[in-house]
């Protein structure tokens, strides 16, 4: 029987406004239909601390601090403990403390898990349901970046990886049941750890807010034409290899047939390093901007052009629901349901992705065909409903 559900997420479920924080928004309003919903979770600044209110009567209590734990000192406790710094990283006594009260105090039935880092949170002996939403494999993204950079952070980025290997494991045998983005994660999680109890939760995209249609802002002459556009938080690191090898690779390429075409890096907290792409002809860095949508209208392609890259894209399937040609590396590709050269197009290297955007800018009747097929096609595939009807199923509930 479902009487109460504790909601765990290492960012607040809200405002939904980059991909961990749209998914986990999305699930929580899904859940809340369930049964009575009390959510921990940490914020990034103090806007984030407006949660509770914003949430208002559909949270039964809520607990929301701010992560302010600084690396070296999370670097620190890990190494002392064994352990993995991106869990160390979230490691607070107030928020277990506030963990043990409600268990202690509230028929929480079940505990609802985003992100590998808060399943420290969840007791060992806990009798209720438990489902784990890892969303992608981190693990293995660490392990990746072990590949590159000096020695010293090919060591951090190798221990991270292994350790956190770890851990997922660990956690996935006392879970119920562990959640991914895609099949793809699902399957690549129970290869590595043969934990066969991972399912794929698929993300959907608000057709009815990413509309090309809709009413927003829109960007006034004179713009940029022809717009390039990418999207994304720009402190990431797979964002920011993305954006630094289209803007320096790409670019001198599609600007040799197209001079005037600019390329807009657009997301919040630009790195010095995508900061100073500016400096290249051709290339935009506008920060973090009041609507995303405003430049996903202007554009006339869209790039996602990820070399690393976990799970679904939302950047993808975003600029997809607003009509716009979408080209995506194979790694922003992966987990997306849609054809190629029909709904998108799939390039492997920044050669052939500046091929492509040329031909496209020079086919006008292309990139409006691609596109119409796209957001026809998110519309019939990718609404958040759909997606998370197997929650349900997956949470017991009749």
């Amino acid at each position: 029987m479902m009487e109460e559900i504790l909601f765990l997420a290492h960012r607040v479920p809200w405002p939904p406004d980059r991909g961990d924080k749209i998914r986990s928004h999305h699930i929580l309003n899904y859940l809340a239909q369930m049964a009575p919903v009390h959510v921990g979770a940490f914020a990034d600044n103090d806007h984030d601390m407006g949660f509770g209110a914003a949430m208002g009567a559909s949270l039964v209590s809520s607990h929301v601090e701010i992560r302010n734990k600084p690396t070296w000192l999370a670097g620190l406790e890990a190494l002392a403990k064994g352990g993995p710094v991106s869990v160390a990283s979230f490691a607070s006594q107030s928020m277990a403390a506030w963990v043990r009260a409600l268990l202690e105090s509230r028929p929480i039935s079940h505990i609802f898990c985003f992100s590998g880092q808060m399943a420290q949170y969840v007791p060992a002996d806990f009798e209720g349901r438990f489902l784990m939403d890892f969303v992608d494999v981190d693990s293995a993204k660490f392990e990746s970046y072990a590949d590159t950079g000096n020695p010293f952070m090919q060591w951090v980025n190798a221990r991270e990886g292994r350790l956190l290997s770890a851990f997922e494991r660990d956690v996935a045998m006392r879970a119920n049941l562990s959640l991914f983005v895609s099949d793809a994660e699902a399957e690549l999680f129970r290869t590595r750890s043969g934990v066969h109890e991972a399912r794929a939760l698929g993300n959907g995209i608000d057709t009815i807010f990413y509309d090309p249609d809709a009413t927003f802002r829109t960007l006034h002459p004179p713009f940029p034409d022809p717009l390039i556009v990418f999207t994304g938080q720009m402190d990431y690191r797979p964002n920011i290899e993305a954006v630094t090898i289209f803007a320096t690779e790409a670019m001198p390429i599609i600007r040799a047939a197209n001079p005037e075409a600019t390329f807009a890096i657009v997301g919040r907290n630009p790195s010095t390093a995508v900061s100073d792409l500016s400096a290249l002809p051709g290339v935009q860095v506008t920060g973090a901007v009041d609507d995303v949508r405003t430049w996903l209208a202007a554009a006339d392609v869209v790039v996602a052009p990820l070399r690393t890259a976990r799970g679904i894209q939302n950047k993808v399937l975003e600029a997809m629901a607003m009509a716009k040609p979408v080209v995506a590396s194979p790694a922003a590709a992966e987990g997306i349901d849609a054809q190629v050269g029909v709904h998108f197009y799939v390039e492997n290297s920044a050669h052939t992705e500046a091929e492509r955007v040329c031909a496209l800018l020079a086919d006008t009747a292309a990139m409006q065909r691609v596109g119409r097929a796209a957001r026809a096609h998110v519309i019939a595939h990718y609404g958040w409903d759909q997606e998370l009807a197997p929650l349900r199923r997956m949470m017991g509930a009749a």
